[in-house]
């Protein structure tokens, strides 16, 4: 249940258009059961794959003998590392990764060799059928240690080591607390594991149909591991089970292509729940300290920071998460000067990357615990000292950075403390209202109630100097029933967010025209990059905004040919959506849209690009990013603290969304974020031991269930963003960042516990 307030002025002009709660065009399919997702891919002639993974966490391979699994009935073929034409590594940034380990393996869970057979358990007999001879090496799983040990691989243990220095670094104030948090290894639980269908083509090349979150990078690393070129190799998205940032890395897809070449046939992997725990990255484990210093009356001095990522056995995108924690280390507030340094290092862990928040989530669990304490040092209330250093437009970041765009911090923490608190607990509430739910092990006199608040900043698209750029087509023309139809395609990957809709939103909004059909997201066209850092809205709707756009101006231009004068780019195109389809100039002139038209189909492809951005320099300093989103929440939560059981009563949140697009899909986005948030806070983790996955499986790992998600109330805070389309933030990560802080402070309040670590776990109250 949840209730969200949208600001007024919300609704466009355009029925169906940007401002209107539109419904999804896969959302009915996909709650009836009818929409074709990756793992539901099928062929007549279909082989089906598997890999055979690594049991130790750091070996050297000393041998490995496929021959009594090719000879097993229908396997087809069995690939090591010798098979690969290509590349032997592929990565997102750094190829550091093999396409099957060689020499030595360096996680628990890493590929070995792959295999193709007519059916999943043949397959699966085959690679249990594969003999490895190994000799075991101990394995580094210490981050600390990673930073002073003896190499694992040849890039060495360190990833990044970013220095930052603001202000004055010997500045000093009167008040000053400290302290050490952790933030546990989390997945990012999707629905569907990963899964792909790859099918030869008669010149020589594969077609891979994929659930991923960035078809070009895939293309990228896929082409050169298999040595083919690049036209030779086509990607088309396959129906996307949800992301999180774990679908940015290449898993199968080398793999599935190297058997679909080898054996001549289409062949699928679909991996298992606990093949998808091995076969992708996570959220990064951190160690932090923080200390904060501010004067009496509770203005900020100073921020000093130790931040220690553990990003497991390859690169992915660990130097960027590491940035991205460093330089919001203090979080939505002015500090006027900074200490700060961060490491990501190597181990023979399990590989961490991207995930919903990148590397924000773990850094405001720090600074936002530190508010808490820096507040009951002053004797403040926590919400008015973030308030006093609330920033505002015109302020500095840490990176020296100068907020250009809008910064309604202050406006989201009071929008968020003004919904009502619920009601207190009385003796007569379902049992079932009570931490602990069906198990009916607490009792109402035992629980307590706590209430919490946290704030966040979170940067949007890319930064430190990426070209960040993404590509749209625009065709208008007439349907055989002689009415305009408009088709965009974009490259951006669907994993939920609701691009689909938004594209026809922004299309009918451009164009007025009723009928928005959406061509196939595959790598025909241009790259739309990621379908991560909040980025979507801004770039892949930017660039179907000025693809629709330049379609306008051409029919302008064709009218104005007619009357053979030129009409300047701000005169108005119009689509009647009441059936009399004309073009409506400034002039007075009309045209039939048909008669425009039928002079050919208009198609247009534009590539929309950001204000570019900086490299950090020595100092941790420069233009980095471009723009910026704010959250509060306040979470209310009942705890048993004889038990150690939390139950979340209720999450109040403020969102700073630019502009909402489409409010019901944004209020999706915080139920959605703040679930995960609520996740980290109090249940999962993946529980590493020694370099090994110990609970590879929901049985295990838990992630919260309808009956745990408390209650969202919401409101959307809309100051439009300069340079932004239609002046719309992403909205997807926010919710996730600050949620878990703010319910891990409403268990303080509760309890009295100095909560340092997340997910705190009912041990962590009780003792």
């Amino acid at each position: 249940m949840s209730t969200t307030t949208v600001p007024p002025g919300t609704r466009g002009d355009v029925e169906g258009g940007i401002g209107r709660t539109v419904d999804r065009p896969d959302g009915t399919p996909k709650v009836s059961g009818g929409f074709a997702f990756s793992s539901d891919l099928h062929h007549d002639r279909m082989l089906w794959g598997k890999a055979l993974r690594s049991p130790h966490p750091h070996a050297r391979i000393r041998s490995i003998d496929t021959s009594k699994a090719a000879a097993m009935p229908g396997v087809h073929c069995v690939l090591t590392a010798d098979d690969v034409p290509g590349n032997p590594n592929h990565g997102l940034e750094h190829t550091d990764q093999p396409v099957f380990a060689a020499d030595v393996v360096r996680f628990h869970g890493e590929a070995i060799a792959a295999v193709a057979a007519e059916h999943p358990e043949q397959a699966l007999r085959a690679i249990r059928a594969i003999e490895v001879d190994y000799e075991i090496l101990e394995p580094l799983t210490d981050p600390e240690a990673a930073l002073d040990a003896d190499p694992i691989h040849p890039d060495g243990n360190l990833f990044r080591h970013l220095p930052l220095r603001h202000g004055d670094p010997d500045a000093t104030g009167e008040v000053s607390v400290e302290g050490t948090y952790e933030v546990g290894m989390q997945d990012q639980a999707f629905l569907g594991p990963e899964s792909g269908m790859a099918i030869p083509t008669e010149d020589g090349g594969v077609e891979l149909l994929i659930s991923t979150q960035w078809l070009h990078v895939d293309h990228g690393q896929v082409a050169a591991c298999l040595d083919l070129p690049p036209e030779k190799v086509h990607l088309a998205l396959a129906g996307v089970g949800g992301a999180f940032g774990a679908r940015e890395d290449v898993s199968l897809q080398v793999h599935v292509c190297l058997l679909a070449l080898a054996t001549g046939r289409p062949v699928k992997i679909q991996y298992s729940r606990e093949e998808s725990f091995h076969g992708h990255v996570h959220r990064h484990p951190a160690r932090m300290w923080f200390r904060h210093t501010a004067t009496a009356d509770g203005d900020l001095v100073k921020l000093e920071a130790r931040l220690l990522l553990d990003g497991g056995a390859y690169a992915s995108t660990s130097p960027a998460v590491l940035a991205n924690a460093v330089c919001f280390a203090g979080g939505p507030y002015v500090f006027p000067n900074a200490v700060v340094d961060g490491w990501a290092v190597r181990t023979n862990n399990p590989p961490c990357g991207a995930m919903r928040g990148f590397g924000v989530v773990q850094a405001c669990f720090g600074h936002e615990s530190q508010m808490d304490k820096l507040a009951d040092a002053l004797g403040m209330d926590p919400v008015e000292l973030r308030l006093r250093n609330a920033m505002k437009p015109g302020d500095p970041l840490l990176t020296g950075q100068i907020i250009t765009g809008t910064a309604p911090v202050r406006e989201v923490i009071e929008a968020c403390i003004a919904h009502p608190l619920p009601g207190e607990p009385g003796p007569d509430d379902p049992l079932m209202t009570l931490p602990g739910g069906a198990g009916l092990t607490a009792e109402r006199r035992d629980v307590r109630r706590g209430t919490g608040i946290a704030v966040s900043i979170k940067n949007l698209m890319y930064s430190e100097g990426f070209d960040d750029f993404s590509t749209a087509r625009c065709r208008l023309e007439l349907s055989p029933d002689g009415q305009p139809v408009a088709t965009v395609q974009c490259a951006a990957a669907e994993v939920g967010q609701g691009f689909v809709t938004l594209a026809q939103q922004i299309a009918r909004s451009e164009l007025h025209v009723e009928r928005v059909l959406l061509g196939p997201a595959d790598t025909s066209i241009g790259s739309a990059g990621s379908t991560s850092a909040s980025r979507q809205t801004w770039m892949s709707g930017g660039a179907v905004q000025i693809a629709c756009r330049a379609v306008r101006e051409e029919l302008l231009a064709r009218a104005a040919g007619r009357e053979g004068e030129p009409l300047a780019g701000s005169r108005r195109v119009r689509f009647d959506l009441r059936g009399s389809d004309v073009v409506d100039l400034d002039s007075g002139a009309t045209f039939p849209v048909v008669d425009l038209l039928a002079e050919g189909p208009i198609d247009l492809t534009r590539e929309h690009h950001h204000a570019p951005t900086d490299p950090l320099d020595a100092d941790g300093q420069g233009n980095a990013h471009v723009s910026f989103a704010f959250a509060a929440h306040r979470a209310v939560v009942d705890v048993d603290p004889e038990l150690g059981l939390v139950r979340v009563v209720q999450i109040a949140t403020g969102q700073d969304v630019g502009k909402a697009l489409n409010p019901r899909a944004v209020t999706g986005q915080l139920e959605g974020g703040i679930a995960q948030g609520l996740g980290l806070a109090v249940m999962e983790e993946i529980v590493v031991d020694d370099g090994r996955v110990r609970n590879p499986s929901f049985t295990d790992y838990l992630i919260p269930t309808a009956l745990d998600v408390a209650p969202v109330v919401a409101t959307l805070i809309e100051q439009p963003e300069p340079g932004a389309p239609f002046g719309a933030k992403g909205v997807g990560e926010p919710p996730t960042i600050s949620s878990t802080p703010a319910i891990v402070s409403a268990i303080r309040a509760a309890t009295g516990r100095d909560l340092t670590r997340v997910p705190v776990r009912p041990q962590d109250i009780c003792l």
